[in-house]
């Protein structure tokens, strides 16, 4: 069975570096490589909504040097690759605050979401500068008990992911989708991030089509 909304925690990227005697950016750079396959993994695969989590609300108490190279990486990736995404019918949707990443990361990811908005294939939302506990507060907000309380989260419009996924061996999920994990099926892997491959996804949708989803009622 493959999941509608596939969730994922890309965890690991500064381990697998410092075991390989490089530096963190560098493993960021190879997690990204794995991220561009996941996105054609799952789209060969149907899965119709893939979201990434690429940067936590968290991940500015790291070094200014890493977090620089992370959202250096990111830039080059969606000059470099949108186009391919388009032609591919992936549509990208930032969810996140992107008033905080700086001009010229924040004008990219726009302008990527302008190039793939008639895109109507897999959806991809890369989670940048993301909080849940942040998301749920802008929110509830926005809401003020009016309407739908769902429909001011960024991912309105969208399923909850069916399964997350998370690698390198941490058995948490970080802030990360706070309302909408509520029911999702989780499944954690020791491997890190840019060790991942295609047959590990394979194994973990084999995984999650053996699971018995009952969302508090009885089969």
């Amino acid at each position: 069975m493959i999941p509608t909304h596939l969730a994922v925690i890309m965890d690991g990227n500064g381990r697998w570096a410092i075991q390989h005697g490089m530096h963190r950016w560098e493993g960021h750079q190879k997690g990204a490589q794995i991220a561009e396959k996941m996105v054609r993994w799952c789209s060969d695969r149907y899965v119709k909504y893939l979201t990434l989590f690429s940067f936590s609300t968290e991940n500015w108490k790291r070094p200014p040097e890493e977090i620089r190279a992370i959202f250096s990486i990111l830039v080059e990736y969606l000059k470099e690759k949108t186009p391919e995404l388009v032609e591919n019918n992936v549509k990208i949707k930032f969810i996140g605050n992107l008033k905080d990443i700086g001009e010229e990361t924040e004008k990219t990811c726009v302008e990527s979401e302008k190039m793939t908005a008639q895109c109507n294939g897999m959806i991809l939302n890369i989670a940048l500068n993301y909080g849940g506990r942040y998301e749920i507060m802008k929110a509830a907000r926005e809401w003020n008990g009016k309407g739908s309380f769902e429909s001011h989260l960024y991912t309105t419009g969208q399923p909850d992911p069916d399964l997350l996924i998370r690698t390198g061996g941490e058995k948490r999920i970080s802030n990360f989708m706070l309302w909408q994990l509520a029911y999702t099926e989780l499944y954690f892997m020791n491997a890190l991030w840019p060790d991942f491959t295609e047959r590990k996804l394979d194994e973990a949708f084999e995984d999650f089509s053996k699971r018995q989803r009952k969302y508090g009622g009885v089969n």
